[in-house]
């Protein structure tokens, strides 16, 4: 009987207090793991876009993880231009103050991180 009760409590404990078992959940934007995910993502999606201009992060809106075999990130930011074109980067790259010319939009990252291989793969990006 305790083999049945025990999972069953434990279940409604986890309900009870909100988290989904295996599910996704918030995450500090200034954990080493969200911060090396964004980043890596940052720098995917430059490389897979077509602008001539890099874009930098203007806001993070939501970091979350999971745990499956390694760490996946579900990160939402607001995205920019900035004032370095592709081909001329360097370390101050600002986003530019003119709208216009910022083009802000929105983006959502599927990171999936194994620390211990070594590797990081994005997953999916949405913007």
């Amino acid at each position: 009987m305790w083999k049945v009760v025990i999972p069953v409590l434990a279940g409604v404990f986890a309900v009870g207090l909100g988290v989904m078992v295996g599910g996704f959940r918030d995450v500090d934007v200034n954990d080493a793991g969200a911060k090396n995910a964004l980043n890596f993502a940052i720098v995917e999606h430059n490389r897979r876009s077509n602008d001539a201009y890099l874009s930098q992060v203007a806001q993070v809106v939501r970091v979350q993880s999971q745990v499956v075999s390694g760490i996946k990130y579900l990160i939402t930011v607001k995205m920019a231009r900035s004032t370095c074109r592709k081909n001329n980067a360097n370390d101050l790259c600002t986003i530019h103050q003119d709208p216009a010319k910022a083009l802000p939009y929105e983006c959502t990252f599927t990171v999936w991180s194994r620390p211990w291989l070594n590797d990081i793969t994005m997953l999916n990006q949405q913007c």
